[in-house]
């Protein structure tokens, strides 16, 4: 019978790498993937398109804000960057263009 030393222990021990090697780096890469292919693709194709609605309006489509206001636009000021809405008979309202949103998009939730 043969015992171990305590040194002979921790030399045993000491030939296993510490930490998995490179099975760890493979987990952080496909947290990555993952983060990038559920997070943060789908968020900046739907602001692509935001930014794409958002340059191409014109007279008389509608539109709501940000704040919830239904309206039409019957002036787009270029030198401001503002809309000007009418979002009733004769009441007209100034916005900033960045606040004006699809009007199909209104009712989706926010993700």
């Amino acid at each position: 019978m043969t015992t171990l030393s305590p040194l002979s222990l921790l030399q045993a021990q000491g030939a296993q790498p510490a930490g998995g090697g490179w099975t760890f780096w493979v987990m952080i890469i496909a947290i990555f993937a993952i983060m990038y292919f559920f997070m943060i693709r789908p968020q900046n194709k739907k602001q692509k398109e935001i930014q794409k609605f958002r340059s191409s309006l014109a007279v008389g489509q509608e539109i709501v804000t940000i704040g919830g206001i239904y309206g039409t636009v019957r002036a787009i000021d270029e030198t401001d960057n503002s809309i000007t809405v009418e979002i009733a008979s004769g009441v007209r309202v100034r916005f900033d263009r960045s606040a004006i949103l699809p009007k199909s998009q209104a009712g989706q939730p926010q993700r």
